[in-house]
């Protein structure tokens, strides 16, 4: 098998851009180039990638094949920067996080690498606290902000702690204590987040002693507001998330405080591209007490 460093740029541009189109201009070559590039890859490992029928979707075997090729380019990215050995570091990051993540947190973060490495572009990418350890070593994504990993990923950086607390209507009655029992919000039925959130809440039943039950699952953080909002429920979501909450809902403290480290880290399984341990070290260790998570 004969794959070219271009073809699996071409393919990883193509994919990330939904668009032929697009990808040429971003590479700086003809569509037909690009065309050309996907259909040699094609030959190369026996079988379609994509399918290009009302757009453009990866095939199963093209779904094995852009794991490895978003890796061999990180390593290509990382080769190139030892080489030229420059002091000037550019390029982009793709960056993975979970949606409380990014609303309360990665603005920080731009803020202070666009300050410090204002020649790295870092491009987000939103999914569910299960999502970003495989995106992460599937090399869809160059980093990724975790939630409480474990074992600590070996030059990680603690980036921010926030804590679990009561997601309530301003007008409920326990919308007025100081902090809320977890026992009590199960009096009013949970509604738990598949996207990350229901793992560490079974978590906290499980030391209390507490049966684990839950009213209405979901996956969106909007549809749980949305169920809150109406009284269908209560719930237990992460502080970093308090901007996202609609004026009628308030977060109180849990009288059992649950603390959630998040920490800044590249994949385990590969070489890290170079940009994301620069981006570590331009966040330093003192970031972390800068974030101010307040209930």
């Amino acid at each position: 098998m004969s794959v070219t460093i271009a073809q699996l740029r071409a393919l990883v541009t193509v994919v990330d851009r939904a668009s032929f189109t697009v990808a040429a201009t971003e590479l700086g070559v003809s569509q037909s180039a690009i065309s050309h590039s996907v259909t040699g890859l094609e030959k190369a490992v026996g079988g379609r990638v994509l399918r290009r029928d009302g757009g453009i979707t990866l095939t199963a075997l093209g779904l094995g094949v852009i794991e490895h090729a978003r890796a061999a380019l990180a390593s290509v990215s990382a080769l190139e920067s030892a080489v030229r050995r420059d002091e000037t570091l550019s390029g982009t990051v793709r960056l993975g996080a979970v949606a409380t993540v990014c609303q309360g947190l990665v603005p920080d973060l731009l803020a202070l690498w666009s300050a410090r490495l204002p020649n790295i572009a870092v491009s987000i990418y939103e999914g569910d606290d299960e999502e970003m350890p495989e995106w992460l070593e599937a090399g869809l994504v160059d980093a990724a902000v975790l939630v409480e990993p474990s074992p600590a990923p070996p030059g990680g950086l603690l980036v921010a702690t926030d804590e679990f607390a009561a997601l309530v209507p301003a007008d409920h009655p326990l919308a007025q204590q100081d902090s809320i029992p977890l026992d009590e919000l199960d009096d009013d039925g949970l509604i738990v987040s598949t996207g990350g959130c229901e793992t560490h809440v079974r978590k906290m039943h499980d030391e209390l002693g507490l049966p684990y039950v839950f009213s209405h699952r979901v996956r969106e953080m909007s549809t749980m507001f949305r169920m809150v909002q109406q009284g269908m429920g209560v719930a237990v979501i992460p502080s970093l998330g308090r901007g996202m909450l609609p004026e009628d809902l308030v977060m109180r403290p849990l009288t059992a405080r649950r603390p959630r480290q998040l920490v800044l880290s590249g994949p385990t399984t590969r070489p890290w591209h170079p940009l994301v341990g620069a981006l570590v070290d331009a966040t330093g260790v003192d970031f972390a007490s800068t974030v101010k998570v307040e209930l």
